[in-house]
């Protein structure tokens, strides 16, 4: 399995789908980033190999994405032939962004290695997001994606969206696009006793888990706690935005200016029960992901997660965030932060609403979105790799 932008065990889909194929009796091995916290080069956990290898530059501009691509796909490379030539290798699964690791999947089709492709982002969307704009750089991503889809032998998908770019912009027929979700583990991610220390003597505690980068609508949230602060005059509310990224030390900066630095905690990245206890703790969490044509058709890991702890939360009206957390969620008007305020005041406000979104949407993690769900079809894949 190779996967570039985030380092595996924290990488919770990679992981959970290596685990899940380590026990239906896979031999897996993992080839992902270091990264702070994570920064032995070999490590086994519980049966699974990772490999992991440096990556020195972390791109935050559109000259350092090809240098940090390059690096990456060098060691993917390197360290496939290594795995290789310890264990034969039937399969390679690989994760983008970016949408390279295809060209360690072609050398090794050389092999009767097959391939499997597992579609986490729409990179030509993720870069129209980031920039504003499309160009030579959006249509060689293009380019890069059809690639990817042409060489995979099955393609497994996220959502309906992602499966329906498979068919139609990838060529792939639909009995080989499989939609795995990205569903919790219930078995790791489960409320814990709340810390009101993290409320930093306020009344309620909004929170927020995932990436900091530009894409994320972090920004907008800023303006939506000064806005709650400054017009709205509400110091009764503590934020804790909870990730690492590209942005974070710029957010950081953000709230300083806008003199809400105090209502505002940075505490990183956090794992296992320090991240179950901030968003536990929480009353209402937060996905202020903007509406683009790749947020659209993303499922957000981060509402999965809220579901499964029994939180409400806010979220700006995007198609697949919908079909996600349907009656879980308030949404609000895309682009529009006066509206996002309102709709995350209406909760703090209304704790007997907080309750009945919550059951509803831990209901419906138990019910259709577990991990434990997604297992059978991501079996099912693998089935269909071998026929």
């Amino acid at each position: 399995m190779i996967v570039e932008n985030l380092p595996v065990p924290f990488d919770r889909r990679i992981w959970q789908e290596a685990n899940a194929l380590y026990a239906a009796g896979y031999r897996v091995s993992v080839i992902c980033p270091q990264a702070e916290g994570y920064t032995e080069a070999y490590a086994e956990i519980d049966g699974i190999a990772i490999h992991r290898h440096p990556l020195p530059v972390e791109a935050e501009s559109a000259i350092g994405y090809p240098i940090e691509y390059a690096t990456a796909l060098f060691w993917q490379l390197r360290l496939a032939r290594r795995i290789h030539r310890e264990t034969p290798v039937d399969v390679i699964h690989a994760a983008n962004p970016p949408d390279t690791a295809f060209i360690v999947a072609a050398l090794a089709r050389l092999a009767g290695v097959r391939f499997v492709f597992d579609h986490h982002d729409l990179c030509p969307e993720l870069f129209e997001a980031k920039f504003g704009r499309r160009g030579t750089a959006y249509w060689l991503l293009r380019a890069l994606e059809r690639a990817t889809f042409a060489t995979a032998s099955v393609s497994i998908a996220t959502n309906d969206s992602f499966k329906r770019i498979a068919c139609r912009r990838g060529g792939m027929a639909a009995e080989n696009v499989f939609v795995v979700r990205s569903g919790p583990n219930l078995d790791r991610v489960y409320p814990v006793a709340p810390d009101p220390t993290l409320k930093r003597g306020r009344r309620h505690l909004v929170g927020y888990v995932g990436v900091m980068g530009e894409q994320e609508g972090l920004s907008d949230l800023l303006a939506v706690i000064a806005d709650l602060v400054y017009r709205r005059e509400r110091h009764d509310i503590q934020f804790c935005l909870v990730g690492f990224g590209p942005s974070l030390a710029g957010l950081k900066h953000e709230a300083e200016a806008l003199g809400i630095a105090e209502y505002v905690d940075f505490p990183g990245r956090l794992a296992g029960e320090d991240l179950l206890r901030v968003l536990s703790t929480a009353d209402v969490c937060v996905s202020p992901d903007p509406k683009n044509a790749m947020n659209d058709q993303s499922t957000m890991n981060k509402i999965l997660e809220y579901m499964a702890l029994g939180k409400p939360l806010v979220q700006y009206d995007l198609v697949e965030g919908r079909v996600s957390a349907g009656e879980a969620a308030l949404y609000a008007q895309p682009g529009n932060t006066g509206h996002f305020a309102d709709q995350l005041l209406a909760l703090i406000d209304d704790a007997p609403r907080r309750a009945v979104m919550g059951a509803a949407g831990r209901a419906r993690i138990e019910a259709e979105l577990a991990w434990p769900h997604e297992v059978p079809t991501l079996l099912a894949a693998y089935e269909r790799v071998w026929s």
